[in-house]
């Protein structure tokens, strides 16, 4: 089976994720590897000169939600969430699988370009309700656009989160975190699975040094990553919630964590925070929404490429390298961030 990941987790040029590699540049077959645009890559089993590779079935879209199902169970959705089937027939074929973290019309082209026929976002397009999807609005487009092209577009969402080796696993196991346990448990879920986690770094680091790791691996983008706190503090129990989670301050705080690692944090809820830490545990850092949630798809394109697999299914897994954080460029007045 081929899984082409288009872009990497890794340092990226000038505020974007890797540009994304053409159709069929790429194949992996190890969960741990990622292949970098311009790669040169070993042929796909089964595929080298002189050799036929054995008649397999094309899964149906009803098929591949089954698997997505495995992995990423709807019952794990928070209950405000909108998760599953948005565009597609259960009985249309499925080839092509591309993940991106929002449905953007720019993604949208992309995987019609591809020739994709299922599209998963980590974002829901419909996350309120509309009275209308005319091609008058950036949403009604992006429908008119999937529907005509047959491309069915699936939502994982807060189910992705919470489930193992979710958006907050991700940046864990890049930090190396062990003794690891849900951020806030999940209700419908095991004891493992939850929103966020938190775990202990195998020893003390400075607040700056854990910043610096996450910029060495999180994709590159205007905002960077902002940090409270004494940068020659040392840390050692690290909380995470890949996405926006401001939300989860008294959960962090019950956990002890000397800092908490997530994105979107608002004026009020950090200086709140902040405020009640007296200035000190825990620290704040606050990365890029976009940034912190694309790690996960070369993750989760493994994972379903693995179970898919298993099933004796022939699908091309991409990634979309197609940067959708809202901002473009940062000024600050001293170049480094530092007042």
């Amino acid at each position: 089976m081929q899984n082409e990941t288009h872009g990497s987790p890794g340092p990226a040029l000038e505020g974007q994720v890797p540009p994304t590699a053409a159709p069929d540049s790429s194949a992996h077959e190890a969960a741990d590897e990622t292949t970098t645009p311009g790669e040169d890559t070993a042929p796909v089993p089964g595929e080298a000169a002189g050799t036929t590779a054995p008649e397999q079935q094309v899964p149906t879209l009803a098929e591949v939600l089954l698997a997505v199902e495995e992995l990423w169970p709807e019952s794990l959705a928070e209950d405000w969430d909108k998760v599953g089937l948005v565009t597609g027939r259960p009985e249309q074929p499925v080839r092509r699988i591309q993940f991106a973290v929002d449905p953007t019309e720019e993604v949208v082209q992309e995987a019609v370009d591809l020739g994709v026929d299922l599209l998963i976002t980590h974002h829901p397009l419909l996350l309120r309700g509309v009275s209308s999807v005319a091609a008058t609005t950036a949403k009604g487009r992006v429908i008119h656009r999937l529907i005509e092209n047959g491309v069915a577009l699936l939502t994982v969402h807060t189910n992705g989160d919470s489930a193992v080796g979710g958006v907050s696993d991700v940046i864990a196991d890049a930090l190396d975190l062990h003794d690891r346990e849900p951020l806030t448990a999940a209700r419908n879920g095991l004891p493992e699975e939850g929103v966020g986690r938190v775990g202990a770094l195998g020893s003390a680091v400075t607040l700056a040094e854990l910043a610096a790791r996450l910029c060495g691996f999180l994709p590159s983008v205007a905002g960077g990553v902002r940090v409270a706190g004494d940068r020659d503090a040392l840390v050692q129990r690290v909380a995470i919630c890949g996405g926006a989670g401001d939300s989860l301050f008294d959960d962090v705080r019950a956990r002890q964590a000397d800092v908490y690692i997530t994105a979107d944090l608002r004026h009020h809820p950090a200086s709140e925070a902040r405020e009640t830490a007296r200035g000190g545990r825990p620290y704040l850092i606050d990365v890029s929404h976009f940034a912190s949630e694309w790690l996960w798809l070369p993750a989760a394109a493994q994972a379903l490429d693995n179970v898919l697999e298993d099933q004796g299914f022939p699908v091309e897994i991409g990634v979309s390298g197609i940067n959708t954080d809202p901002w473009d460029f940062i000024l600050t007045p001293h170049g480094d961030g530092e007042g």
